[in-house]
Order: C-alpha cells, then structure tokens, then sequence
C-alpha cells in the first residue's frame, strides 16, 4: 500500500469535495460535503408509534381488502379431473415421435 493510500486509511476522512470534470465537457457544480442538507423529518417524531400508524394508513389501500373469506369460491370435491396421459400431446399421424429418418 502506498503512503498516500496509508494517510488516507488511518486518517478516516472520507469527505472529498474535489470533483474533476473531462476537459471540455459541462462543469457540473459540486455541493460540497460539509454542507448543511435541508432534512424536511422531524427527529423527536419521526421514530414514533404514532408515525407508524400515521404511515401505515396512508400504505394500506382498503379497496384492496377482501371483507370475507373466499373459500366458497373453489370448486366442489370431486370435480376435478386430472390430465390424462396422452392429453395435450401430438398425435402419431404429426410425425414428431417417429425418430431419425432412415
């Protein structure tokens, strides 16, 4: 590791505001790190239960609840037939099953 590398590390600065654009192209303008960031939550509040409750209210759509059960909906026993063997498949007459041509 290069001494450089090594000053970085144990420094712990993690903070860089040098942004380098490719010459010729848009300076993009950099905010820099320090800077104080506007942060519209309220931190007394914002870990609360009445935050929770308020957000999870406004996530759950109640037009989307079904009010009763739907285990009526199925069908009645012994209506249901499973596939038979050859059921879905190609018939002889397709000539898929007859193997390498001679």
């Amino acid at each position: 590791m290069s001494n450089y590398e090594q000053q970085d590390i144990s420094s712990g600065n993690a903070g860089d505001n040098d942004y380098i654009s490719r010459s010729g192209q848009y300076q993009v303008p950099v905010q820099k790190d320090e800077a104080p960031v506007d942060d519209p939550i309220d931190s007394a509040t914002a870990d609360s239960d009445e935050q929770l409750a308020r957000d999870e209210k406004e996530a759950i759509d109640e037009d989307n609840i079904v009010s009763s059960r739907t285990r009526g909906a199925a069908k009645k026993a012994g209506t249901y037939a499973e596939p038979g063997d050859e059921e879905g498949l190609p018939g002889p007459e397709d000539g898929t099953s007859q193997g390498a041509a001679r």
